[in-house]
């Protein structure tokens, strides 16, 4: 029977001094490149870099909400963020972008009122900005309450504005419905305004960029027209969380006059800040704090610093605006420009996932590094096992010459092999087992 063909012994390395320095590299190779591929992902899926580019819903043209979007833009251009601002209808195709997913929207200026029992819980808020106050003015005197218009042409808005809407409810409260007695007509601002005088319509409801001081100044001058005081003002802000009772002190409007003569009650929603809620939270801070500079000085109907305002109403304020709020900028926001301390910032969050993978690691090394020098030992039992079967077979003189080479060859590649000290006991044992194969071979030979 023929002896089976012994496995030649693999090739051993030629350079000793090459594989030991293989052996103590590769080890923290692997450590550092799993480091490397856990923060890269990290950094990926946890905290990403801010966008260079964001784009902000605001209003119709001219408008304040497209004033407020132009003042943004211009202070976060200075931290080298671009904000685009689209003109819409208003605050109700504000929020409609901002609820389509196919809308490349990420944040817009949306009155209170109009979410109107809409799923939000996509979006937050990062605070509310300013004030749109509901004035109604009235051809005549001694109108309290909005029900006493029924069966009037009352002007209340144009078709897709927050205002409309507004009005819609208010009425709606007060039992007055679209196609009954009363007539509502789609008009606002000036347009409203001129109706008014002219007696197109018995009343208007006028908000926002449609009840300007300059606007109520000269409605107030008419003789005839009159401005509603809102005497259930606290009821209304009860029935409707989304807003506040503000007032115009006598004299504000013109304090030579005393326009207003005395003081009027009036019911205002807010304009908030709303935002997807996959907004970064570096660009969550910089637009809280261009509101602030654009929206923090005293005014009309607001104080200094009353806004932005972390106020809650039909959106919930996001977790990196109340943090705003609290604390302010973080230091290495204060300190350093925008992009650096974008950077900065997201290192921190990585210090810890790092740090607690690099115990693991640091335990995973020196198993590593064992594993590689005894392999280096390893590798030489495959051939003695197959020699020393070999040995045990009935072989011929020239195949036993052979089985004796290849001895001779792990020999000559042993000699040439460097072994730290700590794994000397394994090397030496390996040369014994060369030496007992070897004499296996040779008394098979005899």
């Amino acid at each position: 029977m023929k002896a089976p063909r012994p496995r030649r012994p693999p090739p051993f390395p030629r350079d000793p001094l090459h594989a030991e320095w293989r052996d103590h590299t590769l080890p923290y190779i692997a450590a550092a490149a799993l480091i490397v591929l856990v923060v890269t992902l990290i950094v990926w899926l946890v905290d990403p870099a801010p966008p260079k580019t964001i784009t902000l819903s605001a209003g119709p043209r001219d408008s304040s909400f497209v004033v407020a979007a132009e003042q943004y833009k211009k202070i976060l251009a200075q931290n080298g963020i671009t904000l685009n601002v689209l003109e819409s209808d208003g605050s109700v195709q504000n929020l409609q972008r901002l609820l389509e997913p196919k809308q490349h929207v990420d944040l817009a200026l949306v009155q209170g009122g109009v979410a109107n029992g809409l799923d939000t819980s996509s979006l937050m808020s990062l605070g509310s900005v300013f004030y749109v106050p509901v004035v109604v003015f009235y051809r005549g005197t001694g109108v309290t309450q909005l029900s006493q218009l029924e069966g009037k042409r009352i002007a209340v808005g144009r078709e897709g504005s927050g205002t409309r809407l507004l009005a819609l409810k208010l009425l709606d409260a007060n039992g007055i419905l679209p196609g009954g007695d009363t007539t509502l007509v789609p008009s606002d601002g000036l347009q409203a305004a001129t109706q008014l005088v002219t007696g197109g319509v018995d009343a208007a409801i006028l908000s926002g960029d449609s009840a300007t001081r300059g606007l109520m100044l000269r409605l107030l001058r008419v003789p005839g027209i009159s401005v509603m005081n809102f005497d259930e003002a606290a009821a209304y802000t009860r029935l409707f969380p989304y807003l506040d009772q503000i007032d115009l002190p006598p004299g504000v409007l013109d304090l030579r006059h005393k326009i207003p003569p005395e003081t009027v009650h009036l019911v205002s929603p807010m304009v908030e800040l709303v935002a997807r809620t996959r907004l970064h939270p570096a660009i969550s801070d910089l637009l809280i704090e261009a509101a602030q500079e654009v929206h923090g000085m005293p005014g009309l109907l607001q104080r200094a610093g009353q806004f932005p305002s972390p106020v809650a109403h039909e959106y919930q304020i996001s977790e990196d605006a109340q943090r705003y709020y609290r604390t302010g900028k973080s230091f290495l926001y204060r300190t350093l420009p925008f992009w650096l301390a974008s950077i900065g910032d997201r290192t921190l969050v990585l210090l810890l996932p790092v740090a607690v993978l690099l115990f693991p690691a640091m335990r995973l090394i020196p198993a590593l590094y064992r594993w590689r020098v005894r392999s280096r030992i390893y590798r030489y039992y495959g051939s003695l096992i197959a020699i020393e079967r070999g040995a045990l077979s009935h072989t011929t003189d020239e195949e036993r010459k052979r089985l004796f080479a290849e001895l001779d060859q792990i020999e000559e590649s042993l000699n040439g092999l460097r072994m730290p000290l700590a794994y000397a006991d394994a090397f030496y044992v390996l040369r014994e087992h060369v030496g007992f194969v070897r004499s296996r071979l040779g008394a098979a030979a005899r």
